[in-house]
C-alpha cells in the first residue's frame, strides 16, 4: 500500500525529495501497468520534484514537471482504486501546496 500519510507529512515538512521517495517505492514495481493509480501516483511524483525543483529556484524546471502532474490529475475521477479517498486528498494537499509555493 502507498505511504499517502508518510507523503503528505514530507510534503508539509517541505522534504520534497523525501516525499517523492515514500511513493517511489510503491510505484516503480508497477511503473509498466497501464492503470490509473499508478499513473495518478506517478503524478504525485511528479508534483514533489516540482516542489523540490522551486525549492531550489529552477522554475522553468519545475513548471514543465509541474506540467506532468496535472497531465495525470484529470485521472482522479477515472481512478477505481481501494485508496480513492487517500488518492483525492493528496491531490487537493498538493493544489493547496501549489498556490502556497
Amino acid at each position: 500500500m502507498p505511504d499517502f500519510e508518510l507523503f503528505l507529512k514530507l510534503l508539509k515538512e517541505q522534504k520534497f525529495y523525501e516525499a517523492h521517495e515514500a511513493l517511489e517505492v510503491y510505484w516503480f514495481p508497477r511503473r509498466f501497468e497501464e492503470n490509473n493509480e499508478v499513473k495518478l501516483i506517478k503524478g504525485f511524483i511528479n508534483a514533489a520534484v516540482s516542489f523540490e525543483l522551486l525549492k531550489k529556484g529552477k522554475v522553468d524546471q519545475s513548471k514543465k514537471v509541474w506540467l506532468n502532474y496535472l497531465k495525470y490529475r484529470q485521472l482522479l475521477y477515472k481512478t477505481n482504486s481501494p485508496f480513492y479517498k487517500q488518492l483525492h486528498h493528496c491531490t487537493r494537499e498538493i493544489d493547496c501546496l501549489r498556490v502556497y509555493m
